[in-house]
C-alpha cells in the first residue's frame, strides 16, 4: 500500500522550493514501488559510505557507530516485513535516510556527506545487476546440467535432423540437445563478461563532478567488492551501460530459451509425435476434454518477446540523454527488473521440462528414415570410393533418389544393379550402410553426432559444469 501524504514539511528537497509539489508530480516523481528492490544494496553502500567517513576523519566514530546500528536495525525490520511504499519519500534513498533519522536522530544527517543520490543510485544498482548476473548464471548451469544429462541418456537414440523444416539428415537427440547447451554456454559467458565489466564503483562520484571532502573511493569500493572505483565521476553517475549490457544477454538467452520451447510445441504436436510432456508440463482445455497443451513452453516462446522488449525499452531511453543524470533514468529499473523475474522463471520452467520430458524414440527414429534422409552418406562414399567430384556425385545421388522414389523405398534398399544403370563406372560395387545408424556412426568429425563423439563431449561438458 502507497503511502500518500500531502503535507509539505515531509519534503526532502531542502528550502529552494515554497511550495510542495503537486499530487500528480508526486505520483510520477516516485519510485519507491520499483526502487525499493535495492535495499539490501542501499544499506550495504550506506555502511561502507559511513565507515570511510569515519576512517577519513570526516565523520566521528560515535556518528558512525549510530548509523550502522540504525543501518542494521532497518535492514532487520525490512527482511521481516518488507519496504514500505511512503510516496512523498520518493525513493529507496530517501525511505532508509528517513527511517534512519527516526531512529538515531541527527546523525542520519550526516551519512549523506560527499555523496549524492545520483552516484548512491548507481552504486546500488551496479551491485544488484552483479549480482543478477551471479543468479541467472546459477539457473542457466541447471539448465545444462539437465540438458547433459538426457544426452547422456539418449547418445545413441536417432532422430532427424531438419533444415527449413524438411528432413535433412539423422542424427543423435543427445547431439540435438547438446547444441543447446553450447548456446547456454555462451549465454553464461556474456553475463559472466557483463558483471566483469559492470565492476566498478560509483560511490564518490557524488552529484556528478565528485566531492572537496578527502574521501577514500578505492575504500568503499574494496568494501563493496568492487575492482576499482569508477575513473570519470560524471560516466560514473550517467552510465547504464552494464544496464543495457544484462538486458541484451537476457533477451539473447531468452532467445535461445525461445528456440527450445518452439521445438517442444512441435515434438508435443501428434504430426510430430516426438515427446510427451507431463501432466506437471501441460494444461487441458475448457471444452475439448482430449487435449493436453505445452502451455509452459508457449509462455516460455511469449515471454521473450517481453524481454526482449525491455531491452529496447531501456535503449531507447538511454538514447538521447545528454550527461549527466536525468530524470529518465530513473526507468531504467523496471525493465531490467521484470527482465530478471521473467528469465528466471523461464529458465526454470525450461529446466523442468527438459528434465521430466519423454522422449518417444522409436517414432523419432521412424521420421529419421524419411525424406532420403542419408543421400549425402552415398553421395560421400561416391567421391571416398570412387573418386568422383561431389557435384557429379549430387547428380547420381539424385538419381537415386528419384528410382528409389518411383519405386516407393528407401535408399538402403538399393543393389549394385541399380547404381551400375544410373553410372556405369558403379557396375558391382558394393553399396555403403545406408542405414540412419549407418549415418549417424559415421559423422565421426570433431563436433559430430556420432554416438561416439557425442559421449566425449558430454564428458566435457561434465567437467565444464564441475569447474
Amino acid at each position: 500500500m502507497i503511502s500518500r501524504d500531502k503535507s509539505n514539511s515531509s519534503s526532502m528537497w531542502g528550502g529552494r522550493f515554497g511550495a510542495g509539489p503537486a499530487e500528480v508530480m508526486r505520483e510520477i516523481n516516485a519510485s519507491i514501488p520499483v526502487d525499493k528492490r535495492l535495499w539490501r544494496q542501499d544499506i550495504a553502500g550506506s555502511k561502507a559510505h559511513a565507515r570511510m567517513l569515519a576512517a577519513q576523519g570526516i565523520m566521528t566514530a560515535a556518528d558512525v557507530d549510530a548509523i550502522i546500528e540504525g543501518l542494521d536495525t532497518i535492514e532487520r525490520d525490512y527482511e521481516a516485513n518488507g519496504v514500505p511504499e511512503h510516496i512523498e519519500l520518493e525513493d529507496i534513498h530517501m525511505q532508509v535516510e528517513s527511517r534512519l533519522k527516526d531512529l538515531i536522530g541527527e546523525a542520519a544527517g550526516r551519512l549523506h556527506t560527499a555523496r549524492s543520490r545520483n552516484d548512491q543510485v548507481a552504486t546500488d544498482f551496479r551491485l544488484w545487476v552483479r549480482g543478477a548476473c551471479a543468479e541467472v548464471d546459477k539457473s542457466i548451469a541447471g539448465l545444462q546440467s539437465a540438458l547433459v544429462d538426457r544426452a547422456a541418456e539418449h547418445a545413441d537414440s536417432i532422430m532427424p535432423g531438419f533444415t527449413h523444416l524438411q528432413v535433412a539428415q539423422p542424427v543423435t537427440l543427445g547431439h540435438h540437445l547438446l547444441a543447446y547447451f553450447e548456446m547456454a554456454k555462451r549465454d553464461r559467458s556474456r553475463f559472466a563478461d557483463c558483471a566483469r565489466r559492470l565492476n566498478q564503483s560509483p560511490l564518490g562520484s557524488a552529484a556528478l563532478a565528485g566531492t572537496s571532502f578527502p574521501i577514500d573511493r578505492n575504500a568503499t569500493a574494496r568494501a563493496l567488492d568492487f575492482d576499482a572505483p569508477t575513473a570519470n565521476s560524471m560516466d560514473g553517475v550517467s552510465d547504464r551501460d552494464f544496464a543495457v549490457e544484462f538486458l541484451g544477454c537476457a533477451a539473447q538467452t531468452a532467445i535461445h530459451l525461445s528456440r527450445l520451447a518452439e521445438e517442444i510445441v512441435l515434438w508435443a504436436s501428434q504430426p510430430f509425435g516426438f515427446i510427451k510432456l507431463p501432466d506437471a508440463w501441460s494444461t487441458g482445455s475448457s471444452i475439448m476434454p482430449q487435449k493436453r497443451n505445452p502451455d509452459a513452453a508457449e509462455l516460455i516462446r511469449g515471454h521473450a518477446g517481453r524481454i526482449i522488449g525491455a531491452f529496447t525499452s531501456l535503449m531507447v531511453t538511454m538514447k538521447g540523454l545528454p550527461l549527466t543524470y536525468s530524470k529518465d533514468m530513473q526507468d531504467d529499473k523496471a525493465p531490467l527488473f521484470e527482465a530478471f523475474d521473467l528469465l528466471d522463471l523461464c529458465l526454470a520452467a525450461m529446466t523442468g521440462m527438459i528434465g521430466s520430458v519423454a522422449f518417444d524414440t522409436e517414432r523419432m527414429r521412424a521420421v529419421a528414415a524419411t525424406g532420403f534422409s542419408t543421400a549425402t552418406d552415398l553421395a560421400d562414399w561416391l567421391v571416398r570410393a570412387h573418386g568422383i567430384p561431389f557435384r557429379e556425385a549430387h547428380h547420381i545421388t539424385g538419381s537415386a533418389v528419384k528410382l528409389c522414389e518411383a519405386r516407393g523405398a528407401g535408399l538402403e534398399l538399393l543393389t549394385p544393379a541399380d547404381l551400375a544403370e544410373i553410372d556405369s563406372r558403379l557396375n558391382g560395387a558394393a553399396l555403403p550402410d545406408l542405414s540412419v545408424e549407418g549415418s549417424v556412426a559415421s559423422r565421426t568429425s570433431t563436433g559430430g553426432t556420432a554416438p561416439v563423439r557425442v559421449r566425449e563431449a558430454i564428458e566435457v561438458a561434465r567437467r565444464e559444469l564441475a569447474g
